[in-house]
């Protein structure tokens, strides 16, 4: 066994060095398949696409997305009043017809149900959207109780899954994609976010091995948000015990100066990726070079954000991150008074 290793390691390492030959052949042929992509995008006109998480933040505009290009829309979250309201607005501004349905995505039946009623009201399956998503924000050690953040789990993972599983049989007929709302924080490790992490990058990895189990009956778009103008990037944070709650001072440790992106323009480009058929997307793109940092340099970046985010202090309201952007809204009272 230790010669095969050996072995091993001369082969991988020689062809791996005799593959960055064709790099630039392979990137040129990627580009080419990219521009036929762009060209010849997917038709939404009169698509079925299911939508969980619908009634805020990516979920609620990736609703008027597929609206304005004639998608027909099944809306899913627990919010049965914020569910009505955007399948109102989105029958306004072009979709043929939008339903809602209420249901929880931690709940396996819930996501049977959803799935079913969809297809038995349309009679097809196009598009399934798994977005759904709570964030966590606590330190592992000061939990009181570990089974206040499954959550995380149940809804950012399971969520995803179930819905995945009860669909997958339609979406083979339609030759229908999946479009996953994973996050940068699958590679990205904040303090506080431990189960938020943990449960993107269950995602991320989950879905890229799906991809490989369905080749070209359900094509798979993995999307990798940044920070987005929603709920959760206001504040709204699942607190250690359980609760879903808004803490301003805690938004401003986590999130501080960090660029918001809009989420008209996340979710559009969720939308136009999902027609493409790309593989992956995140957005805002820059984000995309925190991956070389990760690879390349992690003790930087892991140093970087528990210094800025933890600090010194035994209190995060003496985290760094939080008294920059302190002393910066004091200079933009000054200057912008």
């Amino acid at each position: 066994m230790d010669l095969a290793d050996k072995l091993m390691n001369v082969i991988v390492i020689t062809i791996s060095l005799l593959a960055l030959f064709f790099l630039h052949q392979y990137r040129f042929l990627n580009s080419l398949i990219s521009t036929a992509r762009t060209l010849f995008k997917e038709n939404l006109t009169g698509k079925v696409v299911l939508i969980t998480g619908a009634s805020s933040g990516i979920g609620e505009h990736l609703a008027y997305e597929y609206a304005r290009r004639g998608a027909r829309l099944a809306l899913v979250a627990r919010r049965k009043r914020r569910l009505q309201e955007v399948a109102d607005v989105c029958e306004i501004i072009g979709s043929p017809e939008s339903v809602y349905i209420l249901g929880d995505v931690s709940n396996i039946d819930d996501c049977k149900r959803f799935i079913d009623a969809t297809v038995n009201h349309f009679g097809q399956l196009d598009h399934l959207v798994a977005n759904a998503g709570v964030a966590p924000v606590c330190l592992f050690e000061d939990y009181d109780d570990i089974t206040k953040a499954s959550p995380a789990i149940d809804i950012n993972f399971w969520g995803s899954v179930y819905s995945s599983y009860f669909a997958q049989q339609h979406l083979k007929k339609s030759k229908g994609k999946i479009i996953v709302i994973s996050s940068c924080a699958g590679w990205v490790f904040a303090p506080r976010t431990a189960f938020y992490n943990a449960s993107k990058a269950a995602l991320i990895s989950f879905y890229e091995t799906l991809r490989i189990e369905f080749g070209t009956r359900i094509g798979i778009t993995i999307v990798t948000p940044g920070f987005i103008d929603t709920e959760m990037t206001e504040g709204k944070f699942l607190s250690k015990e359980g609760r879903l709650e808004v803490d301003r001072e805690m938004r401003d440790v986590q999130v501080s100066l960090m660029p918001v992106e809009s989420v008209e323009n996340c979710a559009k480009a969720i939308v136009e990726s999902a027609r493409r058929g790309d593989r992956y997307l995140t957005v805002p793109s820059w984000m995309e070079t925190t991956i070389l940092w990760k690879v390349f340099c992690p003790e930087i970046m892991d140093g970087w954000n528990r210094f800025m985010i933890l600090g010194p202090g035994s209190s995060y309201r003496d985290s760094p991150s939080k008294k920059i952007l302190h002393v910066v809204n004091e200079i933009k009272q000054l200057l912008l008074p």
